[in-house]
């Protein structure tokens, strides 16, 4: 058996998990790369680093089960979503959905992105000061409701992105359903998105659309069927859910560490302007030209990882590092503890996106180094669009405007339910 406790009786180790931000790093010091605790009500093995991430993601992934790995909160919140599909289930549905996510579909999505970015920004100058990780949550909800749904934003994409907090926060919170509970208003914001989620679905298929739902309403499998409306209800809020939380994340980290560094901001935004004088606008084209912004992305998914790492069920008792780990035990793999591995990068704790440029490219020391969204044969399926997404939104501000963080704010980053800083990153924005 793997080194490690399981804590107390009953509640295990799950205060100190939920607490303490040092939980696994204490752990990993004293016992190494793999060790034991008990979180959730369940036998737990947590295992770190490049090699770990590779055992669970992609050579032994059939020891382990999505669905079985998460907590009933998520089952119940996300429903029979891809998130806890599994197997040719799993196989099926995500082929069905490829198309929203890849190719011809992220074309076509650019100019929805970039005036919707437009239009924030405008809004941002406007207000001068303001709390950007709220207001960066409302533009890609936005986004991801327009481009997803066919959504007209307003006050009911605002109503919906309040939806999606309640039901957020619900995630990680005791399943006690009163209605004034986190869990109980998660419930019924999670009814509201579907009831809604059902109308669209129901236009599409009467009149389809190019949007990513009129694509998933015609998509066929090889045998010509299709999705029942209720797979399509739990796969559309499952894009909506994915499509801005983490990306939320990762944008308020960006603009954050390149106000916190002004060397990387001042060569980020030289690549802007060298781009600008064929377009002022961002063209998708443009995008793949942007060698050292997407530097800077690599580096905010090492440094700042949206979500710390994933729990699976072990369905088949394994061996990692000469310890047996049985059937029925949960498993953990920490994100962070790869991407501040000694052995791959240098200075870990620096802010460096020079560390992934062609010369160093310290990610390729080793395979699954670099996770922030997953690896394998079940990466993250809107990656390309959140990519798309994430540099599009920060090449329009490197362009037009510059921001400041004021003073005596809290920026200790709390990881639930995604990272972000505690204070919600409060800024001056202005044009330049």
């Amino acid at each position: 058996m793997p080194p490690g406790s399981f804590g107390l009786p009953v509640v295990g180790e799950t205060l100190s998990f939920l607490l303490d931000r040092e939980f696994a790093n204490r752990r990993q010091a004293r016992y190494g790369a793999i060790f034991k605790t008990h979180l959730l009500g369940r036998p737990t093995v947590v295992m770190m680093g490049p090699e770990a991430n590779q055992f669970l993601l992609s050579s032994h992934m059939d020891c382990f089960s999505w669905r079985e790995g998460w907590p009933g909160t998520f089952k119940e919140l996300l429903g029979e979503s891809l998130f806890l599909q599994e197997g040719e289930e799993h196989r099926r549905n995500r082929k069905l959905l490829m198309p929203a996510f890849h190719g011809p579909a992220l074309a076509g999505y650019v100019a929805t992105m970039q005036t919707l970015t437009d239009r924030y920004a405008q809004r941002w100058e406007a207000l001068g000061q303001f709390t950007w990780f709220d207001e960066l949550k409302q533009l890609t909800f936005d986004i991801a409701s327009t481009l997803l749904l066919g959504s007209e934003p307003g006050e009911q994409s605002a109503q919906m992105s309040q939806w999606f907090a309640d039901l957020t926060n619900g995630l990680f919170s005791p399943p006690i359903r009163w209605g004034w509970t986190p869990f109980g208003k998660a419930i019924k914001a999670r009814d509201r998105l579907l009831e809604h989620i059902e109308q669209v679905v129901k236009e599409r298929q009467a009149h389809p659309t190019n949007d990513a739902l009129g694509l998933l309403v015609q998509s066929e499998d090889e045998d010509g069927n299709r999705l029942s409306l209720e797979e399509i209800k739990a796969q559309a809020l499952l894009m909506l859910f994915a499509g801005h939380e983490t990306t939320t994340s990762m944008l308020t980290s960006l603009v954050m560490a390149l106000a916190q560094h002004p060397q990387v901001w001042a060569q980020a935004r030289q690549e802007q302007m060298r781009l600008m004088e064929t377009s002022a606008r961002v063209a998708l084209e443009q995008i793949r030209q942007m060698p050292y912004l997407d530097q800077v992305v690599k580096e905010v998914e090492r440094l700042y990882p949206p979500v710390g790492g994933g729990f699976r069920g072990v369905v088949k008792p394994f061996e990692f590092n000469g310890y047996r780990v049985p059937e029925g035990w949960m498993a953990l793999y920490r994100i962070d503890a790869a991407h501040r591995d000694r052995r791959i990068y240098t200075d870990p704790e620096t802010f460096d996106p020079d560390r992934f440029g062609p010369k160093r490219a310290e990610h390729k020391r080793f395979d699954f180094s670099l996770v922030g969204f997953g690896g394998g044969p079940r990466v993250c399926l809107g990656l390309a669009f959140a990519q798309l997404e994430i540099k599009l939104v920060a090449a329009h501000l490197l362009r037009h405007y510059t921001w400041e963080l004021t003073p005596a704010q809290d920026l200790t980053m709390t990881p639930i339910p995604t990272l972000r800083p505690r204070s919600g990153l409060s800024v001056v924005f202005r044009k330049r």
